[in-house]
C-alpha cells in the first residue's frame, strides 16, 4: 500500500509526458503483483475450509471427553485426595514425635553415659588408682555433646551423694588432676630413665584432653637426651682433631633424626596425624642451643675472626706487580713479591693448609645442615602436598642455629674459598713451568707429550675442580650463587690476565728485524699460551658437566639444554634452586669461554699473519717458478698425443711437489705443537688467506694461459687445494671454491661456455648443478684469461 501511495504522489510529481508513463508502467507492475498473490489466497481458501471443518470436529469430539474427565475427578477422587491428605498429615505428626522421642532417648542415653563417666572417673581415681580407666572415662565423656554436659537435666540426674557437684566441674576437676599426676609421674619416669614408663604416661594426655601438655612434655624428654648425647660428645678428649667439630655436628643431627624416626609412629598414632611436627618444633629449639655451641666453640678454638681478618688484609702482590705495566727494577716476577705490613713473606702470612682443612670442615658441617634441613622439611610437610616440592619450615628459617650457619659458616666458606681459590691461581703461576724440549723442527721429537701446555693450567683446573665440589657439596644455595661467581672472575681477572699479559709482553712473536721471521722461542711460547686457554676452557667444561651429573659423551658433545640435572635436583631439593645453581655453573663455563674464544681468536690471526703467511709467501713463489700456462703449439701437439700415465710424471706434477713441500715445511710444526681444535682454526684462516694468495696468481696470468696449460693449470690447482685439506679437514675445501670455479671456466669447450655465458643465477646452478662464487662477469673476465682472447 506504501508502494501504491508512493507511485500515486509519483505520478502528481510528474511534469512531462515520460516521466507519466514510467509512473503508469510501474502501478501496473505492481497491480499485476498484487492480483497474482490474491490469485494464490483464493486458491488456498478451500484447504483453510478443510483443516477448519476438521477442528471443529475434534472440538465437539473433545467435549465429551472433558465431560467425563471432570465426573471423575469430582466423583471419585475428590474423596481419594481428601484421605491422602489426612493420612500424610498424621504420618508427618507420627515422625515429628518419633524424632522428638529419638531425640528424648538420645540424651536420656548421654546423660546415662555421662552419670556413668562421672561415677567412673571419681570410682577410679580413688583407692584403685587406675590411671588408664580413669583417661578412658574422660575420653568417653569427651565425645558427649557440650550442650548435654552443661543443660539442666544432666545437672539434676548426674550429680550423686558421692558426687555432689555438676558434671562439667567434676569432670574438668578430674582432667587437671590427672594432668598433674600424669605430668609428676612422666617426668620421674624420665628422670630414671624408665622408657616404657615414659610411653605409659605419654599415650594417656590425649585421653583426658591435654595433648599440648603431653606433645610439651614429650618434648623436653626427648630434648634432654639430646643434650645429654651432645654434652657427651663435645667433652671428648680429642677435641683439637680436624674434624672433631664436624663430627660433632654430624652426631647431633644423626641422633636427632633417629629420635623423629623412632618416635614419630608413637605420637601420631595416639596425638593424631602432624602431631609429630610439634615436636620437632620444640626439638629444634635444643638443637639450635646446642648447634649453636658447637659452631661458636669451633669458631672459638679455630680463631676463625682472626683468620678471615689476615685473608680480607692479603695483598696479592704477585699477581698486582704482574699486571704493571713495566716491572720495578731489579723486580723477579719468579719471586713473591715483598709483602705489606712487615711481614717476612706472603706464604707464611696465611696458612693454605690450614685454611683448606677448614674450607673442608665447613664444607662438611654444612652439607650436614643442609641434609638436617631437608629430613625436617620432609617429616614437617603437609600429607596434602606434593612430595616432590619441598619448602623449608619458617620455624627453621628463622632458627637460632640458622643465624649461627649464616654467621660462622656460610659467610667464612665464601671468604675462605674465594681468597684459597685466587691465592692458588697466584701460587700457579708463581711456580709455571714450561714444556720442555719443545722445537719447530719437524725432524727432531718433541720431549713432552700433549697437549702442549704450562704446569699452570693443570693447577689451577685442578683447584677449580676442587672448590666446585666444595661447594655443591655444602648443598648451599647461598654458597653456590656467592662462590662460584666469584670462581669466574678470578678466572676471568686472574688466571685469563696473566695468559693473556704472558702473550702480550714476554711471548709476542715479533721479529727482531723486518721481514724476517720471530725467533723460534718466542713462536713456541706464544703457540703454548694459545694452548693454555684452549685447554682450560675444556677442562673448564668438563669439570661443569661434572658438576652437574652429566655423562663424559653428553659433556663432549658441548653445552645442552637448560634443563634440571637429576643429580642437582637431588641435592637441591627446595623450590627452583638446582636450576639456579645449574644456570649459574653454566652462566660462569660461558662467560670465561667468551673471553677464551675471543682472545684465542686474536692470538690465532697474530700467528697467521707473524708466522704462517711470511712463510706462505716464499713458498707460493717457490711452488710457481719457471712455471709456463702458455705452451707452444709444438708442445701443445706432442701432448694430445701422450697418454694418460705420461699425465702423471714428476714434471707435470712439479707444483704440486714443491707447494707439498713448502706447506709440510712450515705447517707441521705447528701443527705439532697446536691443540686439534686451535690448529683448526688456524689452519682455516691461513687456507682463507692461501684462497686469495691462489686467486690473484691466477688473475695474473692473464692473456698467458692456452688450452693445454688451462688444463696444467687445473691439475696444479686441485694438487695445491689437496695437499692443504689434507688430513680430514675436507670441509675447508669450500675455501678454494673461487679458484676451482675459475679453472674450471678456463677448460670450457665453446659450445659450454656459451651455455653458461646465456644463463645466470638459479637457471644457471639449476643447469650446471654447482653453486657460483663467480657472477657473470667474473666469469666473463676468467673467460678472457685465454690466449686470444685478451
Amino acid at each position: 500500500m506504501a508502494v501504491i501511495q508512493e507511485d500515486h504522489k509519483d505520478i502528481h510529481r510528474a511534469s512531462t509526458a515520460d516521466e507519466l508513463r514510467a509512473a503508469l508502467k510501474q502501478l501496473s507492475v505492481r497491480e499485476a503483483a498484487i492480483g497474482s498473490q490474491l490469485d494464490s489466497l483464493l486458491a488456498s481458501q478451500k484447504d483453510l475450509n478443510r483443516n477448519i471443518s476438521r477442528l471443529d470436529l475434534a472440538r465437539a469430539q473433545l467435549g465429551s471427553q472433558v465431560v467425563s474427565t471432570r465426573a471423575i475427578s469430582n466423583g471419585m477422587l475428590s474423596a481419594a485426595a481428601t484421605t491422602a491428605r489426612s493420612i500424610s498429615g498424621a504420618v508427618q505428626r507420627l515422625d515429628r514425635e518419633q524424632a522428638a522421642v529419638k531425640a528424648t532417648l538420645d540424651v536420656v542415653e548421654q546423660v546415662a553415659e555421662l552419670k556413668a563417666c562421672v561415677l567412673g572417673v571419681h570410682g577410679s581415681m580413688g583407692a584403685p588408682q587406675d590411671w588408664e580407666t580413669a583417661a578412658n572415662y574422660l575420653r568417653r565423656a569427651s565425645l558427649i555433646p557440650d550442650a548435654v554436659i552443661d543443660g539442666a537435666f544432666a545437672g539434676e540426674i548426674v550429680p550423686t551423694a558421692e558426687v555432689p557437684d555438676l558434671p562439667r566441674y567434676t569432670l574438668d576437676s578430674a582432667a587437671e588432676g590427672l594432668c598433674t599426676l600424669f605430668l609428676r609421674d612422666f617426668q620421674k619416669a624420665a628422670n630414671e630413665g624408665d622408657g616404657a614408663r615414659v610411653t605409659r604416661f605419654f599415650k594417656l594426655f590425649p585421653l583426658i584432653g591435654r595433648s599440648e601438655v603431653g606433645l610439651d612434655a614429650y618434648g623436653r624428654y626427648v630434648c634432654g637426651g639430646i643434650a645429654a648425647r651432645a654434652r657427651s660428645n663435645m667433652s671428648s678428649s680429642s677435641r683439637r682433631d680436624g674434624m672433631f667439630y664436624a663430627n660433632a655436628i654430624t652426631k647431633l643431627f644423626e641422633h636427632i633424626a633417629q629420635i623423629v624416626d623412632g618416635h614419630e609412629s608413637l605420637v601420631e598414632r595416639h596425638y593424631g596425624p602432624g602431631s609429630m611436627t610439634k615436636v620437632i618444633e620444640r626439638i629444634q629449639v635444643e638443637a639450635d642451643s646446642q648447634g649453636s655451641l658447637i659452631l661458636e666453640t669451633w669458631a672459638e678454638e679455630r680463631s676463625v675472626a682472626r683468620k678471615l681478618t689476615d685473608i680480607k688484609s692479603y695483598p696479592f702482590n704477585f699477581l698486582a706487580q704482574s699486571f704493571l705495566p713495566a716491572p720495578k727494577p731489579g723486580f723477579s716476577r719468579s719471586d713473591s713479591p715483598t709483602p705489606a705490613h712487615g711481614r717476612p713473606s706472603e706464604d707464611e702470612s696465611v696458612d693454605m693448609k690450614e685454611v683448606d682443612a677448614m674450607l673442608t670442615e665447613i664444607t662438611t658441617m654444612l652439607g650436614r645442615w643442609s641434609l638436617y634441613v631437608r629430613f625436617i622439611a620432609s617429616k614437617t610437610q603437609p600429607a596434602d602436598e606434593d612430595d616432590t616440592k619441598l619448602s623449608i619450615p619458617a620455624f627453621v628459617v628463622h632458627s637460632t642455629l640458622q643465624k649461627k650457619v649464616n654467621d660462622l659458616l656460610i659467610d667464612p666458606f665464601t671468604l675462605m674459598s674465594t681468597f684459597f681459590f685466587r691465592r692458588s691461581v697466584e701460587k700457579a703461576f708463581q711456580l709455571d713451568e714450561s714444556p720442555t724440549d719443545l722445537t719447530l723442527n719437524p725432524n727432531k721429537p718433541l720431549g713432552s707429550n700433549p697437549p702442549f701446555i704450562t704446569s699452570a693450567v693443570d693447577d689451577v683446573m685442578y683447584i677449580v675442580n676442587q672448590v666446585l665440589q666444595r661447594t655443591i657439596a655444602t648443598l648451599q644455595k647461598t654458597v653456590v650463587a656467592s662462590v662460584v661467581p666469584s670462581i669466574g672472575r678470578v678466572l676471568g681477572g686472574d688466571f685469563f690476565g696473566m695468559i693473556q699479559r704472558k702473550m702480550r709482553d714476554e711471548s709476542y712473536p715479533k721479529a727482531a728485524i723486518q721481514g724476517a721471521l720471530p725467533p723460534e722461542g718466542l713462536i713456541i711460547a706464544f703457540l703454548v699460551l694459545i694452548n693454555n686457554l684452549d685447554v682450560s676452557t675444556d677442562y673448564l667444561h668438563r669439570i661443569i658437566g661434572t658438576s652437574l651429573g652429566e655423562s663424559p659423551s653428553s659433556t663432549a658433545n658441548g653445552p645442552t639444554t637448560a634443563t634440571p640435572s637429576p643429580h642437582l635436583a637431588d641435592s637441591f631439593p627446595f623450590g627452583n634452586e638446582s636450576l639456579f645453581v645449574e644456570k649459574a655453573l653454566r652462566n660462569m663455563h660461558a662467560g670465561f669461554e667468551a673471553k677464551t674464544s675471543e682472545l684465542v681468536t686474536e692470538a690465532i690471526e697474530v700467528i697467521r699473519k707473524q708466522v704462517m703467511t711470511p712463510r706462505l709467501r716464499p713458498v707460493m713463489i717457490e711452488t710457481f717458478r719457471d712455471v709456463d700456462y702458455s705452451i707452444p703449439d709444438e708442445e701443445s701437439a706432442t701432448q694430445t698425443t701422450t697418454t694418460a700415465d705420461d699425465n702423471n710424471n714428476i714434471e707435470e706434477d712439479l707444483v704440486t711437489h714443491r707447494f707439498e713441500r713448502g706447506w709440510q715445511a712450515f705447517t707441521l710444526p705447528v701443527k705439532r705443537l697446536l691443540t686439534a681444535k686451535t690448529y683448526g682454526r688456524l689452519l682455516a684462516g691461513t687456507l682463507a688467506h692461501l684462497a686469495r694468495t691462489l686467486e690473484k696468481r691466477i688473475w695474473s696470468y692473464h692473456g698467458r694461459v692456452n688450452a693445454l696449460g688451462a688444463v696444467r693449470l687445473e691439475r696444479d690447482v686441485a694438487g695445491i687445494v689437496n695437499a692443504t685439506v689434507r688430513g680430514g679437514h675436507y670441509e675447508l675445501r669450500a675455501l678454494f671454491a673461487r679458484c676451482v670455479q675459475m679453472t674450471l671456466v678456463l677448460n670450457m669447450e665453446e659450445d659450454e661456455w656459451e651455455a653458461v655465458s646465456a644463463l645466470d643465477g638459479e637457471a644457471l646452478e639449476r643447469e650446471t648443478g654447482v653453486v657460483w662464487r663467480l657472477d657473470g662477469e667474473e666469469r666473463a673476465r676468467v673467460r678472457d684469461l685465454l690466449e686470444g682472447r685478451a
